[in-house]
Order: structure tokens, then sequence, then C-alpha cells
């Protein structure tokens, strides 16, 4: 998982530099408690502003951009550090013990400080704002493309891209982007009801499964398609609010066809200990009949509502 800045360096030869403190300390960035009101009142007057209008459903939209704003803040700045710590590497490779020398890599040492201190009040931000968007949607914030990591220890919900995964995972890398625990896989597709009533219950049903599996696994991080809607969508909500990491494989569309079956074969790769199946298409019944073969657990719940299959 993450390291702050001071203890990656720590893993380098510094050659007898000492790194001093950040010249800035926490009194310098907003508070928790005014991002947590300030947010709380732009949010209640945004949606004040789109109910009962013409806009009202756009009001959803609206609300996944101002968490964005946040999110790509924290990206830039982490792009920020990923430089400065790069520069960094290359000046204790060619350190000569000049005084100019030390003194540029001090100021690189200070500029990439700088940069994670803000990214994580940036972070600390976005993921204020997409707590908002969860009580209000009912939904998961994520973005667009790539990966919604939290790099600070005080927080704990991940939406880990697969393709940043793979290339974490391809590069031998442990930080953020390479989730810890048990991988359980969900499944399930889009659904219609007939009563909101209906629908409330499938949506209970998969919370309560998921709260059981994850009493059984308490380490787990979900693993799913990532769907903005349907199954996913609703099991995305519950890691949100249980503070469980998920880690999302996207369709890729350029496969056609073979796409929901590509992503089957990924998410089996992780050798998960459970898949959890909700009613879905064929790709969802041809992944309970892999896992099954890979003698992975399967909690079958394709029956009517959400149910076991005969209850």
């Amino acid at each position: 998982m993450y390291d702050s800045f001071i203890d990656q360096l720590s893993g380098l030869d510094l050659l007898g530099f000492s790194i001093r403190p950040a010249p800035f300390n926490e009194t310098d960035f907003p508070c928790e408690d005014a991002i947590e009101q300030t947010l709380g009142a732009i949010w209640s007057d945004l949606f004040a502003m789109f109910s009962d209008t013409a806009l009202e459903a756009d009001a959803e939209d609206i609300a996944w951009g101002v968490v964005n704003l946040f999110h790509r803040a924290a990206s830039r700045k982490s792009a920020q550090l990923d430089r400065a710590s790069d520069e960094i590497r290359v000046l204790l490779a060619s350190a000569d013990g000049s005084e100019v020398h030390s003194s540029n890599l001090e100021e690189q040492v200070e500029r990439a400080q700088a940069a994670e201190a803000s990214m994580l009040a940036f972070e600390q931000m976005r993921e204020a704002a997409a707590a908002l968007y969860r009580d209000e949607t009912g939904s998961s914030w994520k973005p667009v493309s790539g990966s919604r990591t939290a790099h600070s220890r005080n927080l704990t919900s991940a939406v880990i891209d697969a393709r940043d995964f793979l290339r974490a995972r391809a590069e031998n890398r442990r930080h953020a982007l390479i989730p810890e625990g048990t991988p359980v896989l969900f499944a399930g597709g889009r659904q219609s009801f007939e009563s909101a009533e209906d629908a409330k219950r499938y949506a209970d049903n998969i919370w309560a499964t998921l709260d059981k599996v994850r009493d059984v696994v308490p380490d787990l991080f979900l693993v799913h398609g990532g769907d903005g809607k349907g199954a996913d969508r609703l099991a995305a909500s519950w890691a949100e609010r249980r503070e469980v990491q998920q880690l999302t494989y996207s369709l890729d569309r350029r496969l056609g066809a073979r796409a929901g079956f590509k992503r089957n074969e990924q998410m089996l790769s992780l050798n998960p200990r459970y898949l959890v199946a909700f009613p879905g298409n064929g790709v969802t019944e041809r992944l309970v009949i892999d896992a099954k073969t890979r003698r992975i657990t399967v909690v079958d719940r394709r029956g009517p509502l959400g149910t076991s299959p005969g209850s």
C-alpha cells in the first residue's frame, strides 16, 4: 500500500543527506470540519436549486462533476509528486557533494513534500464530496477512467480500475493500486421490476448477501464489472458504505462479443474465494460455470429478486 514520500526516501541511499521536515503543517490546509461543513452547504444548495425544475434529472451529472473537480486536482498533484520523485532519484544518482547539488536536492524534496500534502488534502475533499454524492444518489462515485485511490491511511475506500491494477502488478509495485486482502467476485446484470417494492427487495438482498460474505471474509476486496447501473451499482454502493476496496473490470469494447468472456477470464485469474452471482445474462451464466469448474465457491442468488434458486 501507499507509503509517505519520506518513507520512500528512507529506502534510498541518501549519501549523508538529511531530509528536513516539510515547510508547512496541518494548519496550513483546510481542516476536516471545514471541508465537511462547506461541501455539505454547497451540496444542499445545489440540489435545492435543481429540485422541481426541468433540470432536476441533470442534477446527478452536475454532482458527479463537482466530485471530479477535486479528483482532477488530486491527480495533478500526484503527477507533480511523481515528477519530483523522479528528479530526486536522478540527483541522488549524480551526487557530487557540491553545495549547488545539495541545494537542488533540497528544493526537489520540498517540492515533492508540498505536492504530496496538497494531494492528500484534495483527496480528503474528494472523499467528502463522494460521500455526499453517494448519500444523494445511492451510487458509489468513480471516475470515467482510471482509479479512485485514497493515499491517506485514514481513507480506506478505493475504486481501482483493472488496467491500473494489471500495470502495477506487472511492474511488481505495491502501492495504492494493489488492493490487499481476499478477492471476492460479484456478478449480476441490469433488471427491471414491476414495483418499487420489488426493486428495494432486490437491493436489500444484494446488501444482505454481501454482508454475510464479509462476515466470513472480513478482509475481502470486491471485484466487479463497474457498471454504473444495475447490480454492479448496488454492489459498489455497498462497498462504499462498508469502506471495502473495489477492483473494477470494465468491458473492452474492442473485443466485441468476446468482451464479457475475456473479462470473466481476467477476474477468475485472481483466484477469488467466492463468486456472488445475481441474475444476469449469458456471460454471467458462463462465469458461474467456470467458477465451479475451478472449485470457487459460488453464492448463487440468481432466483427471483436476488434469492437462492428454488427458494
